[in-house]
């Protein structure tokens, strides 16, 4: 918490000029004459506020989530604009897992049943650390993102024009990533997987 030096000093300079005005000269009736040494109090420096410290061990898994955070979703970016090439094998390679990458391959069969892509891809900005818990049986890392999709919209794959009645994204929200480092179904070497997203209003 801040401190409040204020108050200290506001006392500290009552006490010091009662002190001066009390103080009789050494010859009774004449006034003391003497220059009494003042002292410039010095405000204290002010501190920067509290942060998480993390531990090496916690940096290294930090930096891990947050590289395969970027690549997974660089690869849903990658499925989404282009449907017909999008494999489940790619996502998972690129750290794309558990329900989210159900939920993308959802979404990447939809726009595929339609004949849709997206064009364009989602800038990731301001990311933050929400959380870090190594200790848990599936280590974990919670990501703070900005996702500004502003410059994306749906096309025909036939004609590559707009998909009409459906405007451009135009948001940028803010979500926070679970990252989980296991192992994907069938595999026995563990990695850092983006299994969910959760909206958190806008950014």
């Amino acid at each position: 918490m801040p401190r409040r030096p204020l108050l200290a000093a506001v006392a500290t300079l009552s006490t010091l000029t009662l002190l001066t005005a009390c103080n009789g000269s050494p010859e009774a009736g004449r006034p003391n004459t003497t220059p009494t040494a003042t002292s410039q109090a010095t405000s204290p420096t002010p501190t920067a506020p509290s942060t998480p410290s993390w531990t090496a061990e916690e940096q290294t898994a930090i930096a891990a989530a947050k590289a395969r955070y970027l690549a997974a979703r660089a690869a849903i970016d990658a499925a989404l604009n282009n449907p017909p090439a999008a494999t489940s094998e790619k996502l998972l390679q690129a750290g794309t897992g558990g329900k989210w990458l159900v939920r993308v391959l959802t979404d990447v069969q939809f726009t595929k049943d339609r004949g849709w892509y997206n064009n364009g891809k989602t800038r990731i900005e301001g990311v933050s650390v929400a959380s870090v818990k190594l200790s848990a049986a599936q280590p974990e890392v919670l990501l703070n993102a900005c996702l500004n999709t502003t410059g994306s919209a749906l096309y025909f794959q036939k004609t590559h024009k707009p998909v009409p009645a459906i405007p451009a994204n135009g948001k940028r929200h803010k979500v926070r990533a679970q990252i989980v480092y296991t192992a994907a179904s069938g595999q026995s070497k563990k990695m850092w997987y983006l299994i969910n997203e959760t909206a958190l209003g806008s950014c």
